[in-house]
């Protein structure tokens, strides 16, 4: 499907706001795994409306998740005790 936001720029896709929470984390775990042969294979092109659609979808589940879960070793003092070999 292709929308058109007010700018009048085309977007494909659905409106993440749009999207229940189901089907909003079936889009990202798509995008996620499309991105890599994207940034490889793909056109300029095809790779700036893969980067926007990406930012679009996580900017929407975190607008939805703010108190999300987020693992000791995926921040930088997790990823410090990772270099060093301290103890989680």
């Amino acid at each position: 499907m292709t929308d058109h936001d007010e700018r009048g720029s085309t977007m494909t896709g659905v409106d993440p706001g749009r999207l229940d929470d189901q089907q909003l984390m079936k889009e990202l775990e798509t995008i996620h795994r499309t991105r890599h042969d994207t940034l490889l294979y793909g056109s300029n092109d095809a790779l700036r409306a893969h980067n926007e659609r990406m930012a679009q979808l996580e900017g929407e589940y975190l607008r939805r998740n703010p108190r999300r879960t987020v693992a000791s070793g995926r921040t930088r003092e997790g990823a410090r005790d990772r270099s060093t070999g301290s103890p989680a």
